[in-house]
């Protein structure tokens, strides 16, 4: 049966369920929303920063939600909301899929499979944008994790915009399949290799869902 993964602690506001790692960029931002607000009775200045401020206030909301999901089963899922961006056979035999999140995908990332997480390693790089071919040398964080499968290697890909990869979790922590690891504030790319002998069961251009959309096919 699907299950409920509830168990990552996250930021909250005003009952908004958030990413964690959301509070650095959203505090401020609604703190200046609510002051100019209030001054904006009193001070045309205020009253001229109060529409601007407040509608970034609510796209920071909706950028950094963090829903709930009902996690599919299925041997590898999903970790990323977004755009099957491409799916390219690699020189080892495994398949590379990587998803691309646009401002609009929830960007907090979830674990493919269940296993333990053998390696988190962060990798200094540009801030291209993530579908230019040159994102390959983007910042990003890569991800080793021991499971049934064998090695999954999965990569964070900072963007134009993103320039700050949030992990969840450290080196030899055990995760469940469909389990918050980390955000991508502002992010761009998720990259999965599938390991040999594993079929791809999506297509470029097919959205994805991070935690219930299947990767593989049996």
């Amino acid at each position: 049966m699907p299950h409920s993964q509830t168990s990552a602690p996250r930021d909250s506001l005003a009952g908004v369920r958030l990413a964690r790692g959301a509070s650095p960029w959203l505090l401020p931002t609604v703190a200046t929303a609510a002051l100019s607000l209030v001054r904006a009775r009193k001070s045309g200045a205020a009253k001229a920063v109060a529409v601007p401020a407040t509608a970034l206030a609510a796209g920071m909301l909706w950028f950094f939600r963090d829903p709930e999901r009902e996690i599919t089963q299925g041997r590898v899922i999903s970790p990323a909301d977004g755009v099957v961006q491409s799916i390219m056979p690699w020189k080892d035999g495994r398949t590379r899929v990587a998803i691309f999140m646009s401002p609009l995908n929830v960007h907090v990332n979830r674990a493919p499979l269940s296993g333990t997480v053998t390696s988190v390693e962060h990798i200094p790089g540009g801030f291209v944008p993530a579908f230019n071919k040159e994102s390959e040398n983007n910042e990003r964080v890569v991800w080793h994790f021991d499971t049934e499968l064998g090695d999954i290697e999965m990569i964070q890909i900072a963007g134009a915009v993103a320039r700050r990869i949030v992990p969840y979790i450290p080196q030899g922590t055990k995760v469940e399949q469909g389990e918050r690891i980390g955000l991508i504030r502002f992010g761009s790319r998720v990259d999965i290799y599938l390991p040999e002998g594993v079929e791809v069961d999506v297509e470029v251009g097919q959205k994805t869902v991070a935690g219930v959309t299947r990767i593989d096919r049996d």
